[in-house]
């Protein structure tokens, strides 16, 4: 009686169509996305699949081994199954397996046991292999810069034996184009993560404690890095620049660098600096050629010829630079910097002195 009301036979085969047909389209979409994933390769200015570098080709290299090594087990285990969904009607129906069909079965899953070990093999010597190549580079020609992260910005120190060649900047860092240079990160607070995606992995910089990784850019470009590691409020945006450029352009970014800001001449500027100077901006800020030198903020030096501000949250242009100086709070809740309450004056006066510091 109940089998006329409910077709138990019909609903298995029906389930059977259904699972076949929804593996079948799980197949296809998976080979369409690796299709996809090895045409577009990812390309950008914060790609990890986007080589710039020495380091990071190694890095992309073991990538795609494990994705092609992956993709291949994870189509052969989908086909498997959409072979032992094809036949799970027979076995439903009560047909015994045979001895040879056990023997079969259990020399496959052997066989996977073994390959399974030689893949993890593969993996565990190209991973071994490739962290030993990544740090360690060297060279005679080499350039050395300090990081150290802040909550929530990068200090960056180009050190010299000379005082007057030695350069300090903030959330942007320029290296030459070939040659190797050895970064030196700590932290002055939490814990942090040093990790410029297109040139080399990523380097977690600790309180109290000096590690040091090595980067090589092979081709002119300009690159995000990114702090890797949960930070605090702000730590999605605390982000860098990574500029590679060749030898002449670098070498006259750093003499420009190494220069102290210019004095005004400008009435409007001379103002401007005369707000600057008798603002709280000086507590926490240096601009190398003035009274102001302390060192809790960013040096503002050469402020205008940084590419961005608030640690790579905003363009570095008069609007969002006016934003920031009046409320930074609103655009990055919980940094460091006070509201400032100027007159509208003394603000276009302060914004034209800072748009000055080339």
């Amino acid at each position: 009686m109940i089998g006329k009301i409910w077709p138990f036979h019909l609903w298995g085969e029906r389930s059977v169509c259904r699972s076949t047909v929804s593996t079948s389209l799980l197949l296809s979409l998976s080979a369409l996305f690796l299709f996809a994933v090895s045409q577009t390769g990812c390309q950008g200015i914060q790609s990890a699949l986007d080589p710039a570098g020495p380091e990071s080709g190694r890095i992309t290299s073991l990538w795609w081994l494990l994705f092609w090594v992956c993709a291949v087990v994870f189509v052969l285990v989908i086909a498997f199954l959409f072979y032992s969904i094809a036949h799970a009607r027979r076995y439903s129906e009560g047909v015994p397996i045979d001895v040879n069909a056990q023997r079969k079965m259990t020399r496959a899953v052997t066989i996977s046991v073994v390959i399974t070990t030689i893949i993890l093999f593969v993996f565990l010597v190209a991973s071994l292999s490739t962290g030993k190549a990544i740090f360690s580079v060297s060279g005679s020609d080499v350039l050395t810069v300090e990081v150290v992260a802040h909550q929530w910005w990068w200090e960056v120190h180009y050190p010299n034996d000379e005082a007057g060649k030695r350069v300090v900047t903030a959330n942007e860092i320029h290296i030459p184009v070939g040659h190797p240079v050895k970064f030196l990160l700590s932290s002055g607070d939490v814990i942090h993560s040093f990790w410029v995606p297109n040139l080399q992995g990523k380097m977690d910089l600790i309180p109290t404690h000096l590690n040091s990784v090595w980067i090589k850019a092979d081709r002119e470009g300009v690159f995000r890095g990114q702090c890797a590691e949960f930070c605090g409020h702000q730590h999605a945006h605390m982000s860098l620049l990574v500029i590679a450029e060749p030898d002449d352009k670098f070498n006259a970014w750093l003499d420009r660098q190494r220069r102290p800001a210019a004095s005004p001449v400008d009435p409007a500027l001379i103002k401007g600096q005369q707000v600057f100077l008798a603002s709280p901006c000086v507590v926490c800020h240096t601009v190398r050629g003035t009274i102001a030198n302390a060192v809790q903020a960013p040096d503002l030096t050469h402020l205008a010829s940084r590419q961005s501000i608030a640690a790579g949250m905003l363009p570095n242009n008069r609007g969002y630079l006016s934003g920031w100086v009046i409320d930074s709070q609103s655009i990055k809740p919980g940094n460091k910097m006070p509201p400032n309450h100027l007159s509208p004056d003394n603000l276009q006066s302060l914004l034209s002195y800072l748009e000055s510091l080339k």
